[in-house]
């Protein structure tokens, strides 16, 4: 894999330090205000700034300031203070309404990505090019950039069949997965995530080539039993979900008996490593203690 950045918001500002909180059950990463428009502005006041420019949003009706969250997160003087946050799409939208010559690299920036969305309407071969030459500069291999493609195409003919089931909302989607998830792996999506030490990033892309056939073998399975059996709504189709994961279950167990070794790896692509601040200040807490 080549040493590239973690690409996050933080990474936009290279000089700047923009201080954020990962939410574990949201997967969503929230960042502080403040240090964007610090980072973005001139003001010597930055707080001051904010507070103008939220009273501006809020008399605009901007929803962005409906979406602020206030987080705790440690001040200059180290102490965790309320902090004004906006999620990664707030952030971006934030930018947008900043008058600041420092802030126009970045709108060029998301008006190009407007620009290749666009691109793709007419030509969708683009976004499945950019997709095999995003794997390819990563250092995935051909064979499992095929098998992963494969699987995206199978994903959606299974949710396809899912809401001719009756299943319409995001969060039932999450937990029909969810239990594919469990019956092959004894994993949750999020508790394999947290297994591998990945947060945002996807969980399949950081499977090996047997997760990632583990993984579409119990969604082929789960889809095929559910149009054989007609399930309706979400409780019939976590069974059917359930037993399609089962399938997949029987075929890694079968394999590690053979291999006499598990299949399952806590390993990831990524080049980079998180660490756990609040298992560091524990360590710190215990060092003050001892001392």
């Amino acid at each position: 894999m080549k040493n590239e950045k973690l690409e996050t918001i933080s990474n936009l500002f290279e000089e700047e330090e923009i201080r954020s909180i990962w939410d574990s059950e949201k997967e969503e990463y929230y960042f502080s205000v403040v240090d964007v428009v610090k980072a973005l502005t001139d003001s010597n006041v930055p707080k001051r700034y904010w507070s103008d420019l939220k009273r501006k949003l809020t008399e605009e009706g901007s929803e962005l300031y409906e979406n602020i969250v206030q987080l705790k997160m440690k001040a200059n003087d180290g102490k965790m203070r309320e902090t004004d946050t906006l999620d990664t799409e707030g952030i971006l939208r934030l930018i947008e309404s900043i008058p600041s010559p420092k802030a126009e690299p970045f709108k060029l920036w998301l008006a190009n990505l407007g620009s290749e969305r666009i691109d793709e309407v007419f030509d969708p071969e683009i976004a499945v090019n950019r997709a095999v030459e995003y794997y390819r500069k990563r250092g995935y291999d051909d064979k499992w950039i095929k098998a992963r493609l494969t699987g995206i195409v199978d994903r959606f003919k299974l949710t396809d069949v899912w809401k001719e089931s009756g299943i319409k909302k995001d969060y039932e989607y999450g937990i029909l997965t969810n239990e594919i998830y469990k019956s092959w792996s004894g994993m949750k999506a999020n508790e394999y995530k947290e297994f591998k030490g990945i947060r945002k990033e996807s969980l399949r892309d950081n499977m090996t080539d047997i997760e990632v056939t583990l993984t579409n073998l119990g969604e082929i399975a789960t889809r095929e039993l559910a149009k054989e059996h007609k399930p309706y709504g979400l409780k019939q189709n976590k069974e059917v979900a359930k037993r399609g994961g089962n399938i997949a279950k029987i075929t890694r167990d079968n394999l590690e008996k053979e291999l006499g070794r598990t299949v399952i790896s806590n390993k990831n692509a990524l080049n980079y490593k998180y660490l756990d601040t609040n298992r560091l200040n524990k360590k710190k807490l215990q060092k003050g203690k001892n001392e």
